[in-house]
């Protein structure tokens, strides 16, 4: 059975980017769960995850989502997820996790965003 998952890396200089394209399900989460411990991460940057290209999402793609914020939270480093389609954020607000993620339109908005500005 073949994966439908592609998984991206980059650094920018508000911290790592991931980029999901396809279908992230329990077949593919353990793909993204095993690249989190490579990930560069310094106290004070941002994990963004794009979102763009997916296609579906089911409740294992969101537990590898959330094991994502704790791996980026456990490092100092915040997270923002980037580009949720709509069926993504439908599920979000229908288990409360809307309000765990920042969301931004677009990987790039998200790096803009960064640093969070303190007040």
């Amino acid at each position: 059975m073949t994966k439908q998952l592609t998984l991206h890396t980059h650094a920018t200089a508000a911290g790592a980017v991931i980029e999901l394209a396809g279908e992230l399900d329990h077949n593919t989460a353990p793909d993204v769960r095993a690249a989190l411990p490579d990930l560069e991460l310094r106290v004070g940057q941002q994990l963004v995850l794009d979102l763009a290209g997916l296609t579906f999402c089911d409740s294992s793609g969101i537990t590898v989502l959330i094991a994502a914020r704790n791996h980026a939270l456990a490092a100092g480093a915040t997270i923002a997820l980037a580009a949720v389609p709509d069926r993504v954020s439908r599920i979000f607000r229908i288990v409360g996790l809307e309000h765990v993620f920042p969301t931004h339109p677009t990987a790039q908005d998200a790096e803009a965003a960064w640093p969070p500005t303190t007040g």
